[in-house]
């Protein structure tokens, strides 16, 4: 009791007032705009020289986020040493590039800095979740998750958005909430981190599949019923994982999952579109900059689903479209050859 009871006032007593933002791809742009709408006083760290310029010259993301103009006062920078200095950090990196970001902070970060994981997957090599992989290179850290049903360009452009923020502390999940929430981005606390990044990662599989289903145009109940059932794959995956039924219930499980198997704005979704269409998925990745990360999240999941013992047909199903193993036809006609059973089964 004592012991929780001190972490607590430390944790109440901290200042948020500077945010860093470790990404500077399209999401991590986006949350910049968010943090800075919030009130913050906002670094952005990015690989790209030119994406630094172009943020500290021009205000804008002229690779990811050509037409959104942002606030003069977010600033950019290339150095690790220089974001992490602030107050609590966003990393907003992709996930199989994680554990490699964190390594290169880790020499600058200060014990129980904050750090809220925004990138939605699961590590191929190790099939471990994102906070998992955290946990293991920054051990002193505070680790949160931030994830629910959001694309970037709307975000950034200041429409509604509401998403999960997970941390096993209470008070810190509320001060973490209130330091990135406005009225047009709600951020709702959850004990449930486990649940918040299983839901996250897993609905880009799923998206893949919503994806197929249009390019195919097999039609809307075609793609209600796959939602339907992803999600039912989705909640028995989770719940064998740890996480808890409510959280995959709520903005990120079901909310992320129906916004990402209904819009092409998703580049699962679109990429699921592609393969429905004909083109493999060597021809569409060469073609994009920002990573599509259903495909390594299906590989890791498949993995887990399977030592687990988990049945989840239409996730495998995905992961042999994605890796040539199987056609788009006939790995839909093998779902919809299986037995019939109970839904509730």
């Amino acid at each position: 009791m004592g012991e929780f009871a001190l972490k607590e006032v430390a944790v109440v007593g901290m200042q948020l007032q500077t945010l860093g933002i470790v990404g500077g791809g399209a999401w991590g742009t986006a949350l910049a705009a968010v943090a800075r709408r919030a009130g913050r006083d906002v670094l952005l760290w990015a690989r790209e020289p030119e994406t630094v310029a172009a943020i500290n010259g021009t205000h804008c993301n002229a690779v990811y986020l050509p037409d959104v103009p942002l606030d003069p006062a977010i600033e950019a920078t290339s150095e690790f040493s220089e974001v992490a200095t602030c107050d609590a950090l966003l990393i907003v990196t992709p996930a199989q590039h994680l554990r490699d970001i964190a390594g290169s902070l880790q020499p600058y970060l200060h014990d129980g800095q904050p750090l809220v994981l925004c990138s939605k997957g699961i590590e191929r090599k190790t099939g471990r979740l994102m906070s998992q992989v955290a946990a293991e290179v920054l051990a002193d850290a505070t680790i949160a998750v931030l994830s629910g049903p959001s694309f970037a360009a709307e975000v950034a452009r200041g429409l509604p958005t509401a998403v999960t923020l997970a941390t096993a502390e209470e008070p810190l999940g509320r001060q973490l909430s209130h330091a990135l929430s406005s009225p047009l981005f709600r951020c709702y606390w959850s004990n449930d981190v486990i649940g918040a990044e299983i839901g996250g990662a897993v609905k880009n599989v799923y998206a893949i599949a919503a994806g197929i289903v249009v390019g195919k145009e097999l039609g809307k109940s075609a793609q209600a019923g796959l939602i339907t059932r992803s999600f039912a794959e989705m909640a028995r995956f989770g719940v064998a994982l740890g996480a808890a039924l409510e959280t995959l219930i709520g903005l990120s499980g079901l909310g992320d999952l129906v916004l990402t198997c209904e819009s092409e704005q998703s580049r699962n979704m679109s990429l699921g579109v592609a393969l429905g269409r004909g083109a493999s998925t060597a021809e569409v990745l060469s073609e994009r900059l920002s990573v599509t990360e259903g495909v390594a999240t299906a590989n890791a999941m498949v993995e887990i689903a399977r030592a687990r013992g988990i049945e989840l047909p239409i996730a495998e199903a995905v992961h042999a479209v994605v890796t040539g193993e199987t056609t788009v036809d006939a790995a839909i006609g093998a779902l919809l050859s299986r037995p019939l059973r109970s839904e509730a089964g």
